[in-house]
Order: structure tokens, then C-alpha cells, then sequence
């Protein structure tokens, strides 16, 4: 190209770069307009905002640039007026296209609409502008022409809210992105082109504005929008950048975490679930057998209370270390929780060989340990169950646990085969049952509340509530007794009632009282299969005249997780209903990002495990402060339970906790001890109820009316 055709060459492209520039922008703003309205963000506004300002602005500087590049013999003004009716006009158009194009019910709808007024905008704010210059004798517009420009651009801007809203396989994300971004880009230029071609410009004669904005000042005033345009395409890619990397490394670090246990680094539960039903399945296509290994250590309690939690970990850590030193693949081990370990041995092998396995690793478990200068002799009891042999693999766990319980019988340090009859129920946990069935309706069980406390403050700003027995004759029962009883015979529908009905209650006396104080509850996975739950949740909240704020529900992660049409229609009555929705035990399981940035919940529990762990292991606080940056990713607020010592609740106000739960703070106890506190400041000197707490309590317009007519 000679070197003085090179100018008009470049200004030439000006036009296209702001085309594709102004699309860019425009969908992106979109993209994000989208998000924002699923997830029911108050930035919906600016994002819409944005893009309405980008196709608009975009729309209007490209046709100053393009009337620019046509061979006119006399000077062009534009009416100031007329020129800010037509961008305006074309901005609001803009706006209109894309609200409906994430709004409308139905795709096809949606892009056919929003392609519609996009291009009415972009046409628009050509037409008036043309209008603005009065050309002389007047523009002698050609109707196919108009049609023309319009259908030139109403498709490829339909092909580009179609591309940009699909997940094609084969295709990334950035060529998504820039496959729309030039199909908008060009349906602009190429309707532009025939809009300005159909009024004939080089035809005219002359201009009946004199004293307007000159075509000159407008051309640069159309560069200066580029150049606007840039920075918010840098602002916004910026943004989605960080954002993502955020949100990436946050999932790279739970994901990585939620399979492994913090303390002794092996396989956790969730981890050793998965890889049995994987075994099952191998096992069950070769007809070939596994074996399994439930390892439970002796008398670990009385450790832990003698040397500190800190030399039980210890001990935890040493002795999953020696169950693994002869470890052969396929061979998989894990920490199954406490003070318990499983061996999983796929490959089929005689009882005998079994034995002699178990025997070595109770010999490797027994060797000396020496803990704070003292030799600790330590041993294990371990319960073998085959599959085929003793049962499907589903039970495989079960039939070895109860293995084990039948040589912790025998004396402990050794090893029990699975026989039939070590599942039948001892005559204890049946009387249990039968006094259970009893204790609702004799007024024996009762909630306990343990506080929550505001992380930087240190105030209180809500409780927990945990049921407890008052059984007769046996005392008070912690839960860990009796709900694992409830739950294998079918009360825990009954018992979980009896708490959303209590909960509520307690909060309604003591808004009567003065105390206006939220209530979290726990939902089991039993309790969700309930069809009416919900409807029972929003009855009790009625029934007591509560209002639905003060309510939240706990539900476990791997619960939450379970994405079907029957946890997403129960998580959107609760919505419905105005509770809050907490994910509890987060971290121990397994999310998907994409789906829970569709719950509607506020919050996220972090699991106690990793916080006991926080002061000795940086794998514990990696994953703890991973929750923490993806839950502020996701406008979620975190919460830590199990907080024991001053050094947790440090670290967990380092890094960004909003809201301690635990023993450092106060034990739960019974609603009136509570009170009296609240009441009284009968309670630890440095811990206060925040001051929103007391007073009235606006209940919903609903309960209102029902309330006043009584």
C-alpha cells in the first residue's frame, strides 16, 4: 500500500474497530446483566446501565465516523438538539433490547426481541442524526433500503445473543466471546452502510444548519468514545478476570481439600465412599471379592484428656502414617472419622491371609510411641467383613463396624471376623427406642441455644439451637445418643418437627420479652423428604406470629449439593417463605460452584474440623481461608463453629470470618439462662448482645392482620 494511501486506509478502519469495540462491551455487560438477575444482585441496574451505554454511544459514534468517510463538496453541522435526541433515543432503545433479551420467557423469544430493538436503536440514532444536518434538498430515502439496513443487522445480531448465551462443545469460552462480538460488529457496519447508502448522501448540496456542532468536532468527540470504550472493556475484562481467578483458586483449593483428610493427610470419608462404590461395581462386573478393615484405636478418649488434643492428633497422625507403610495399590486407606480407620483390600483373599494382615497392623499400631517424653502403649481393635461373603457392599461399612464393636467386647487389641449376629440390637438401644417414642409427647426433650458471635465485634448476634433429652431416669441425652436412633427407625420426622415448632415458639416469647433473636436451626436429609416441610417451617413461623428473618435453616453440604428437581423446589419454598438458608459443614464435601451460586442461601458454616486444626496445620487454614474468599466471592457470609481457644478466633478474624461459633464463647444452654444473660449481662464480661437485638420486631402484613383481629 503507498505510504499516502495509508491514512485513508486508517481511517477507514476506525469505524470497524468502534464496532467491534461497542459489541464487545455491550455483551459483556450483558453477560454479566444475566448473572446478576438470576442470582438477584442489586447491581443489575449498572450492568444494564453499561451496556444500553456501550451499543448506544457505540451506535451513535460510528455513524459520525462513517458520515465522515463520504465525499461531500460543502461543510456539515448538526443540530445540538437533534444530535442528543439521537443518542439518547438510541440509548434508551439499547436498554429496552437488552432487558428483553435476558428477561423474555423463552430463548428464541428472548433473542428475537432483543436482536428487534438493538438494531431499532442502532437505526434510530442514524436517522435522527441525518435528520439533525438538514441536508439540502432533502434526503430521498429508499424504503428497501431502510428494510435492507435492518435486516442486515437484526440477524447477525440474533446469531450473536444466540452464540454468546450457548456452551458449545468444541469451543471456548474466549471464542464465544469473540464469535459474537464480531457477528454484532458487523451487523452494525453493514446496516450502517446501507442506511447512509439509501439517503444518498453524495447528493446532497449543501446544509441548512450554520451555526451547529461541526462534523470535524463530532469526529473527534466519536475517537474520544473510543476511547472510552477501551477502558471499560479494560475495566470490565479486569473485573471478570480477577473474579474468575478468585473463584477458580477458591474451587482449586476446596475441591483438592474436601477429599482429604486435614490432619493426617489420607483419603477422608467423602473420599472413601466414592472409591467403595467404584470397588462395588469392579467387584460386581469380575465376580470377584473385597475385603475391609474397620481399625478403631483403644481408649483414645482418655488420651486425648490426659495429653491435650494436640498429642491426640499427634497420636492420629502416627498411627495412619504406620497404617500405611505396607500399603500396595489397589490397596486404599482412609481416616473415617475420630479415631477410626479403613482398609479396603480389593483383590481376593483367603480369611487366613486376613488374619495375618490384621495381626501385623495391630503389631505396627502396638510398637512404642513416645508422647511429652512419656512411652504411651497404644493398640486398635479391627473388624473384617468380605463382599460377597457377609452381604452386599452397600453394608460393608456396617458388617465391619460391627466387627470391630464385637473386639472392643473381647478386650480390645485385636481383630473379630463379621458374624450375622453381631447386627442384632442390644436390648439398651431398644429400650431407647421405646422411650424415645415417648419423650415428645411427655414434654421430655428441650432446646438448648449456643450463641453466635459477631467476629469483629465480638457481640452476639444469634443462636444455634440443639435439641437435648431429659430422659427421667438416665439424665440429660446428648443428641449423638438418640438421633441416630430416630433416624434408623423412622422418628426423626416426628423429633424434627418438634424442634421447628419449639425453635419458633422460643423466638416469639422472646420477642414478647424484648429480645428479638435469630434462631438457626438443623435440617436432617431425612427431614427434606418430606413433601411439607416447607409448609410445616412456614405454619410454625405463622402459628407463632414470627417473622421469617429470624429463622435459619441449616442444611449439610453434601444435602445442599444433591442438585434435582426435588432439593431445587424445596430450597425455592424456603426462599419463598423468607427464611435464611445456611450450608452447613462446608468443606467436607464436594460443590459445584455453578450450582451454588443458584441456591439461595446467606451463608456458610464452616466445618468444626477444620477449625480445631487451624492452629497446627496449614492445610486446615488453606482450606478455611479458601471457604472465606469464595464465600466473599459469592456475597455469601461465613461462619466458623467449634471455636475452642483464643488462637482459632484470631485466626479466624485474620482471615475475614464474619461470624464464631463455640466453646470459647459460651456452651449452649437452656432459652431462660439465655434470657436472664441478655437481660441481666449475667454472662462473660467481654461478650454483650448487640443493641439491635431488643425491641420491637415488625412481623409480616399477613401475621399482622391476624394478629390485630385477636
Amino acid at each position: 500500500m503507498p505510504p499516502d494511501a495509508l491514512s485513508p486506509w486508517l481511517a477507514r478502519l476506525v469505524p470497524g474497530l468502534l464496532a467491534l469495540l461497542c459489541s464487545h462491551v455491550m455483551l459483556e455487560c450483558r453477560a454479566r446483566l444475566a448473572e446478576s438477575v438470576r442470582a438477584g444482585d442489586a447491581d443489575r441496574w449498572q450492568w444494564l446501565a453499561g451496556a444500553a451505554l456501550a451499543m448506544g454511544t457505540g451506535a451513535w459514534s460510528l455513524h459520525i465516523n462513517h458520515v465522515m468517510l463520504q465525499p461531500l463538496d460543502f461543510a456539515v453541522h448538526y443540530d445540538t438538539a437533534w444530535l442528543t435526541v439521537a443518542w439518547a433515543a438510541s440509548v434508551a432503545l439499547a436498554a429496552l433490547g437488552v432487558w428483553a433479551s435476558v428477561v423474555l420467557p423463552g430463548a428464541a423469544l428472548a433473542w428475537g426481541a432483543g436482536a428487534l430493538l438493538t438494531t431499532a436503536a442502532a437505526l434510530l440514532a442514524s436517522i435522527i442524526a441525518l435528520l439533525a444536518v438538514r441536508f439540502q434538498p432533502g434526503l430521498p430515502w429508499a424504503p428497501g433500503g431502510l428494510g435492507l439496513a435492518a435486516l442486515s443487522m437484526a440477524l447477525p445480531v440474533a446469531l450473536a445473543l444466540w452464540l454468546r448465551d450457548r456452551r458449545a462443545h468444541g469451543w471456548t469460552d474466549t471464542g464465544l466471546r469473540l464469535a459474537s462480538s464480531l457477528l454484532l460488529a458487523t451487523g452494525l457496519w453493514l446496516a450502517e452502510s446501507q442506511l447512509v447508502a439509501s439517503a444518498s448522501l453524495p447528493q446532497q448540496t449543501g446544509s441548512a444548519v450554520a451555526n451547529g456542532v461541526s462534523l470535524n468536532a463530532l469526529g473527534l468527540l466519536a475517537k474520544l468514545g473510543t476511547l472510552v470504550l477501551l477502558l471499560m472493556t479494560l475495566v470490565i475484562s479486569r473485573r471478570e478476570t480477577s473474579m474468575r481467578a478468585s473463584l477458580v483458586q477458591a474451587r482449586h483449593d476446596v475441591e483438592r481439600e474436601s477429599l482429604t483428610d486435614p490432619l493426617t493427610r489420607l483419603p477422608n470419608r467423602q473420599a472413601f465412599e466414592h472409591r467403595l462404590r467404584e470397588q462395588a461395581a469392579d467387584t460386581e462386573r469380575d465376580r470377584s471379592s473385597m475385603a475391609l478393615l474397620f481399625i478403631d484405636i483403644d481408649g483414645f478418649k482418655p488420651i486425648n484428656e490426659s495429653f491435650g488434643h494436640a498429642s491426640g492428633d499427634w497420636l492420629l497422625n502416627a498411627v495412619g502414617q504406620r497404617l500405611g507403610q505396607d500399603l500396595q495399590a489397589p490397596e486404599f486407606l482412609a481416616r473415617w472419622g475420630a479415631d477410626q480407620f479403613l482398609l479396603l483390600l480389593p483383590a481376593t483373599r483367603s480369611r487366613e491371609v486376613l488374619a495375618a494382615r490384621a495381626r501385623a497392623l495391630l503389631q505396627a499400631i502396638a510398637e512404642p510411641m513416645e508422647v511429652q517424653g512419656r512411652e504411651l502403649p497404644v493398640q486398635a481393635s479391627i473388624g473384617l467383613a468380605l463382599c460377597p461373603d457377609d452381604g452386599a457392599a452397600a453394608m460393608l461399612v456396617a458388617h465391619a463396624d460391627a466387627a470391630t464393636h464385637a473386639a472392643k467386647a473381647a478386650g480390645g487389641g485385636t481383630f473379630c471376623f463379621f458374624e450375622p449376629h453381631m447386627l442384632t440390637d442390644s436390648r439398651e438401644q431398644m429400650e431407647l427406642l421405646r422411650d424415645l417414642r415417648k419423650a415428645i409427647d411427655e414434654q421430655e426433650l428441650e432446646l438448648y441455644f449456643q450463641p453466635k458471635i459477631h467476629a469483629p465485634s465480638g457481640e452476639i448476634t444469634g443462636a444455634e439451637a440443639l435439641i437435648r433429652w431429659n430422659h427421667p431416669s438416665k439424665g440429660l441425652i446428648s443428641p449423638a445418643a438418640f438421633i441416630p436412633v430416630a433416624e434408623r427407625f423412622g422418628l426423626i420426622g416426628a423429633v424434627g418437627n418438634w424442634v421447628i415448632d419449639q425453635a419458633c415458639r422460643q423466638i416469639h416469647e422472646w420477642r414478647e420479652g424484648g429480645l428479638r433473636m435469630r434462631v438457626a436451626i438443623n435440617l436432617s436429609v431425612h427431614q427434606l423428604r418430606q413433601d411439607d416441610l416447607a409448609e410445616r417451617i412456614a405454619a410454625a413461623l405463622k402459628r407463632y406470629e414470627v417473622n421469617p428473618t429470624l429463622l435459619t435453616c441449616e442444611i449439610t453440604e453434601s444435602v445442599a449439593m444433591e442438585n434435582n428437581a426435588t432439593s431445587k423446589a424445596f430450597f425455592d419454598k424456603l426462599e419463598g417463605i423468607g427464611v435464611h438458608i445456611s450450608i452447613d459443614d462446608f468443606g467436607t464435601g464436594y460443590s459445584s460452584l455453578a450450582y451454588l451460586r443458584q441456591l439461595p442461601a446467606e451463608e456458610l458454616k464452616i466445618d468444626a474440623g477444620f477449625v480445631k486444626d487451624l492452629e497446627f496445620s496449614n492445610d486446615a487454614r488453606t482450606v478455611v481461608e479458601a471457604v472465606v474468599k469464595l464465600g466473599l466471592a459469592l456475597g455469601l457470609k461465613v461462619v466458623a463453629e467449634g471455636v475452642e481457644t483464643d488462637v482459632q478466633r484470631d485466626i479466624l478474624r485474620q482471615l475475614g470470618c464474619n461470624e464464631l461459633q463455640g466453646f470459647l464463647f459460651a456452651k449452649p444452654m437452656a432459652a431462660k439462662r439465655l434470657y436472664l444473660w441478655a437481660m441481666s449481662d449475667d454472662g462473660p464480661a467481654n461478650i454483650d448482645f448487640r443493641q439491635s437485638l431488643f425491641g420491637d420486631t415488625q412481623i409480616p402484613d399477613d401475621l399482622a392482620g391476624e394478629a390485630s383481629a385477636r
